[in-house]
């Protein structure tokens, strides 16, 4: 994906409320619970992490049956700016 394709996806609503929450998260958290904290549906966050798996953002974790979600380091300071222009703009 170049990176005009990841820049589209992180500047709807919901991809940007997912690093938000992900980078807000004091504990584990997986895709079911990040799309009911965001209210969404559990595909379309899946859909959503895959496209930022591959921008190097989020990392996967199995964990049995479930996936752990964690940022990278990328995601990390993405989520921070994103944090940083959404408190600018309140």
């Amino acid at each position: 994906m170049d990176n005009n394709g990841i820049f589209n996806v992180l500047f709807r609503t919901k991809p940007a409320k997912m690093l938000i929450e992900l980078r807000n998260s004091k504990s584990e958290i997986y895709a079911s619970s990040l799309a009911k904290a965001i209210d969404c549906t559990y595909s379309h966050v899946v859909k959503i992490l895959q496209e930022m798996h591959q921008a190097g953002l989020v990392n996967f974790e199995k964990h049995g049956r479930l996936k752990l979600l964690t940022l990278t380091k990328k995601g990390a300071e993405v989520a921070d700016h994103l944090i940083q222009v959404r408190n600018l703009l309140q």
